[in-house]
C-alpha cells in the first residue's frame, strides 16, 4: 500500500514530521516498508535559463547555448533539441550528475569542437515522462538555479506500508489516517456526505440474481461528461504510487480505490446494450475481453455483470474492454457495489487475475460506505468532467454488520501484559470508531463497519495494545523450571544423528529424496493401495514410499547416466505402510568397491558389503552381533539366495542383499547393486545399568587363536555353527569367525566344510595345554550338538 505524505494530510490534520509519522505507523501495526523521495534523484538538476542560443559553427542541428543557472557566470552548453531558444527555462544538469534514465555520469566534453559544460534535459532523460522530442519547458517564472524537484511538485515523499491480511480497512489512505489520529498524531478531517441532487431518472436498471454473490449494487448515470486528461494533481498522485494515468474517468476510479478503499467501475453508456445490467453467475464457456487486454473463459460460480448481449465486467475484479470508457465517452454509468470476498478470491485465483479491486474485495470492504462512496465519486466526476447526474439506482441492501462483543477491561492486563486505565481503553476504542455501551458485567463494544476482522474480546485487547504501544509491554524473563535444562534432543533423535555419522564414516554419501514415488515402482516394493495420494504434486510422485531403496536406486541411475556408476548412498528418513510411519536407515552400493589396479583384480559389490554396513550400524546402536540370527527369506525385492534378514529374537532389525533384477528393469538401472535397510524404531534402546560408564578392561595375557574345520550338511548355515561355537565357553571365547567354505573332493555329497577361527582370551593367567584342549573339546561338542557337525580329519 503506497501513498504520498500530502495525500495523507488530505485526511489527517497534523504537523508531525515524516519521521514521526513513519515511526508511529510501524508502532501501531502498519509497518513501513520504505519511504521514497522522488526529488532525491533530481537533487543535482536545477532550473537553467537559456540567455543565448546560436547556431553551432560545425553542425547544422546543434546550438551553442549560454545558460544562466543562478551563478555569476553563464554556462556554455551544446544542445541538439529543436526547442532550445533564448528565454526558455529548462532542466540543467552540471558535470558529475547522474542521468536517471541511463545511469550515465555527465562529464565535460567537446562536441564538434565546442566545449559543453553540462546538459539540458528532456522529460524522458529525467524519467518524468516519455517525451524526448525536445528539452523540458519549465514555467516562465521559475528561478534560475532553483532545484527542479520542488518546482515540479516532486518533493512529496511516498510512503509504503505492509498490510497484514486482516487490515483491509487500511488499504485506503483514509483508513491509515484514522489509525494515526487514534494514536494521537493529529485529527481526522471530516468528509462531506451531502448527496448530489439528481437531474434525471436513472436509465439503466440493475437486477441481482444471487445476493450472496453481490448483496448491494448502486449505479448512477452521469451524462454530458468530457473525458480528457486528468488534472496534474491527480496524475501526480497516481504516478507517485506506480499507476499510469489513463483518462479522467478511469483515473477517478483508481483514485477512489486508494483514497477511500472504495473500488469503482465506470461503463460507457453508449456501449451497454439494453436497459438492464444483471449481476449473475457466469455460464460455462462464456468469455470476456478484459481491460488488461486478455481474454478469459469463465465457469459457473464466477460473478459477472452482463447486459442484453453478454458479459461486461468481472464483478469485483476487472471491467470488460467492450464497455470501457474512451476519450470520446460522454455518458458514463458509475458502479459502486459489494461483492462476496470468497467468490472474488476464488475467481481471481482461477483466472490468475490480480487487480487492486480484487485485493480489496477479497479482504472485505466497508458495507456501510457504499452509498457515501457513490456520492463522493459522483461529486468529483461532476467537478472534473462536468455533466449532470441521475438518481442512484439501488439493488439489494446493506448487509447486517452490527455485532456486540463483551469486553472486560481487565483482560488487557491479563492477555497483554500491560496495564491500561479503563478510561484510556474507552478513549482508544472510541477514536478507532468502536461504539461502547456500559453494562455491569462487561462493556458491550460494537466494532465499526470497516472492521470486519474484529471477532472477539482478544481482538479488542489487541486494538488497545497496538495504539497504546507494544513497547510498553515490560520485558519479563520466563521462570526457570529446573536448574539443568532438559536435553533438546531425545534418544530417538540422537539415534538418527549417530546413524548418519556412522554411515558417512563408512564412505556412504547422504542423499535427501522425496517421500513420494511412482505408483508402479512403489507396487514392486509392496506398497498398499492406501498409500496412494489423493492430490499428488506430480503424476510420477503419486504414492507414499514404502521403502527408500527405490529412491536411492533412481539416484544411482542418474549418477550412472552422467558417468558415475560406482556410488555409495544412504538416507535416514520415513517410510510408510498401512500400519503407519517408521524411520529407517537405508543404503546402497553400486558398481565396484575396488576398481582395476596392479595390486589385484577389480571387485564388484556383493551382498556381504551391504551386510557389513547393516551390522556396523546395528553395533553402533548397541546391538550385540552375537545375539543376531539370520533369516534367508528376505522381501521379494531382493535377489533370492543373495539376501537375508538380521533378527533379534522374532524382531526384524535389518534386511540386506542384492537387489532383484526385476527392480533394475523397472527403474532402468544396469546393476550390480546391493542395499540394506535398518529399522531404527525396532532397535531396542540401550539399557543404563548405572550412572557410571563401563570401563574397558584389557587382559595382560596374550589371546590364543585356534582353527576348526567342521563338516556339516549343506542346509546348515554358517551363522548357526558360529552361534554354537561362541556359546561353548562365553567367558573364554571372545570371537569366532568363518574364514573358509569348501565342497568338492573329499567331502561327501550334500555336505560342506566350514572352517572357523576361534579367539580365546585368558583373563587371570596363561592357559595350559590341558585347559586349551578342554575348551576345544567343548567347542566340538557344542557344534556337534547344535548342528550335527563332525570335526574334519
Amino acid at each position: 500500500m503506497k501513498f504520498t505524505l500530502s495525500w495523507l494530510r488530505d485526511h489527517l490534520e497534523t504537523s508531525a514530521p515524516l519521521g514521526e509519522i513513519a515511526t508511529t505507523l510501524t508502532r501501531i501495526g502498519l509497518e513501513v516498508e520504505g519511504i521514497e523521495n522522488p526529488a532525491g534523484a533530481l537533487a543535482p538538476f536545477v532550473v537553467g535559463e537559456i540567455v543565448e542560443a546560436v547556431q553551432h559553427p560545425n553542425a547544422d542541428r546543434l546550438r551553442v547555448c549560454q545558460v544562466n543557472i543562478g551563478t555569476d557566470k553563464l554556462v556554455e552548453v551544446v544542445c541538439g533539441a529543436p526547442n532550445a531558444r533564448a528565454g526558455l527555462k529548462t532542466a540543467f544538469a552540471a558535470p558529475g550528475s547522474v542521468i536517471p534514465a541511463t545511469g550515465d555520469v555527465l562529464k565535460v566534453g567537446a562536441i564538434r569542437g565546442v566545449t559543453s559544460n553540462g546538459m539540458l534535459c528532456s522529460t524522458r532523460e529525467l524519467k518524468l515522462g516519455e517525451d524526448h522530442d525536445g528539452i523540458m519547458e519549465l514555467p516562465a517564472d521559475a528561478t534560475p538555479g532553483a532545484p527542479i524537484g520542488p518546482l515540479l511538485g516532486l518533493d512529496d515523499p511516498v510512503i509504503e506500508i505492509n498490510l497484514t491480511p486482516n487490515r483491509a480497512d487500511c488499504a485506503g489512505v483514509r483508513g491509515v489516517a484514522r489509525d494515526l489520529a487514534a494514536a494521537g498524531l493529529g485529527t481526522l478531517k471530516p468528509l462531506s456526505v451531502d448527496p448530489v441532487p439528481a437531474a434525471f431518472d436513472g436509465d439503466l436498471k440493475v437486477v441481482i440474481e444471487d445476493e450472496t454473490a453481490c448483496p448491494l449494487f448502486l449505479g448512477r448515470t452521469v451524462r454530458g461528461v468530457k473525458n480528457g486528461p486528468s488534472p496534474k494533481w491527480l496524475r501526480d498522485r497516481l504516478t507517485a504510487i506506480g499507476l499510469r494515468p489513463i483518462s479522467m474517468l478511469v483515473d477517478i476510479t483508481n483514485y477512489f480505490t486508494f483514497d477511500r478503499n472504495r473500488p469503482l467501475h465506470v461503463f460507457d453508456v453508449a456501449k451497454v446494450h439494453g436497459t438492464t445490467l444483471t449481476v449473475r453467475s457466469a455460464c460455462e464457456g462464456e468469455t470476456i475481453s478484459a481491460l488488461n487486454g486478455k481474454d478469459y473463459t469463465l465457469s459457473p460460480g464466477m460473478t459477472v455483470i452482463a447486459d442484453a448481449e453478454g458479459i461486461e465486467s468481472l464483478g469485483g475484479i476487472m471491467g470488460g474492454a467492450a464497455s470501457g470508457c474512451a476519450p470520446e465517452t460522454t455518458d458514463v454509468y458509475v458502479e459502486c457495489a459489494l461483492f462476496d470476498p470468497k467468490r472474488t478470491a476464488a475467481t481471481g485465483r482461477t483466472l490468475q487475475v490480480n487487480s487492486d479491486a480484487r485485493y480489496r474485495f477479497e479482504r472485505g470492504l466497508d458495507p456501510a460506505a457504499v452509498f457515501d462512496g457513490i456520492e463522493a465519486a459522483t461529486r468529483i466526476i461532476l467537478e472534473l468532467c462536468g455533466g449532470e447526474a441521475s438518481e442512484v439506482v439501488v439493488a439489494g441492501a446493506v448487509p447486517e454488520w452490527r455485532r456486540a462483543i463483551a469486553f472486560r477491561p481487565t483482560r488487557v492486563a491479563s492477555l497483554g501484559g500491560v496495564g491500561v486505565m479503563p478510561e484510556r481503553q474507552r478513549e482508544i476504542l472510541t477514536a478507532l470508531g468502536f461504539e461502547i455501551a456500559e453494562e455491569p458485567a462487561a462493556l458491550q463494544v460494537v466494532p465499526p463497519s470497516w472492521r470486519a476482522d474484529i471477532e472477539g474480546e482478544a481482538d479488542l485487547v489487541e486494538e488497545v495494545l497496538r495504539i497504546e504501544g507494544y513497547d510498553r509491554i515490560p520485558e519479563t524473563p520466563l521462570p526457570r523450571l529446573r536448574v539443568i535444562a532438559r536435553p533438546a534432543v531425545d534418544a530417538a533423535q540422537r539415534r538418527v544423528f549417530w546413524a548418519k555419522r556412522l554411515l558417512a564414516s563408512r564412505g556412504l554419501d547422504e542423499a535427501v529424496t522425496w517421500s513420494f514415488m511412482d505408483k508402479k515402482i512403489a507396487k514392486l516394493f509392496g506398497a498398499a493401495d492406501s498409500l496412494e495420494l489423493l492430490n499428488p504434486i506430480s503424476a510420477d510422485l503419486s504414492m507414499m514410499r514404502p521403502t527408500v531403496l527405490a529412491n536411492l536406486i533412481q539416484a544411482a541411475t542418474r549418477n550412472a547416466a552422467r558417468g558415475y556408476p560406482d556410488v555409495a548412498l544412504f538416507e535416514v528418513g520415513p517410510v510408510f505402510a498401512e500400519a503407519g510411519q517408521s524411520t529407517v536407515a537405508t543404503g546402497i552400493r553400486t558398481g565396484q568397491v575396488r576398481g582395476r589396479h596392479w595390486t589385484g583384480k577389480a571387485k564388484a559389490v556383493d551382498p556381504f558389503d551391504a551386510k557389513a554396513d547393516a551390522l556396523a550400524l546395528l553395533a553402533s546402536l548397541g546391538v550385540d552381533a552375537g545375539k543376531l540370527t539370520i533369516d534367508t527369506n528376505p522381501p521379494d525385492w531382493f535377489h533370492p539366495g543373495q539376501a537375508g534378514m538380521l533378527k533379534l529374537g522374532p524382531t526384524i532389525l535389518a534386511t540386506f542383499g542384492t537387489i532383484h533384477p526385476d527392480i533394475f528393469d523397472a527403474i532402468g538401472f544396469d546393476g550390480p547393486c546391493v542395499g540394506f535397510t535398518v529399522e531404527l524404531g525396532a532397535v531396542p534402546m540401550a539399557r543404563r545399568k548405572g550412572t557410571e560408564r563401563p570401563q574397558l578392561v584389557l587382559s595382560p595375557f596374550q589371546p590364543l587363536k585356534r582353527d576348526f574345520a567342521f563338516i556339516v550338511a549343506e542346509t546348515v548355515t554358517a551363522d548357526k555353527l558360529l552361534r554354537a561355537v561362541r556359546g561353548a565357553d562365553k567367558a573364554m571365547i571372545v570371537d569366532a569367525r568363518l574364514f573358509d567354505v569348501y565342497t568338492g573332493q573329499g567331502i561327501a555329497p550334500g555336505m560342506k566344510s566350514l572352517a572357523v577361527e576361534v579367539t580365546l582370551q585368558p583373563a587371570e593367567r596363561t592357559l595350559t595345554d590341558a585347559e586349551i584342549e578342554a575348551v576345544a573339546a567343548r567347542i566340538v561338542a557344542a557344534a556337534t550338538k547344535d548342528t550335527g557337525a563332525t570335526l574334519r580329519g
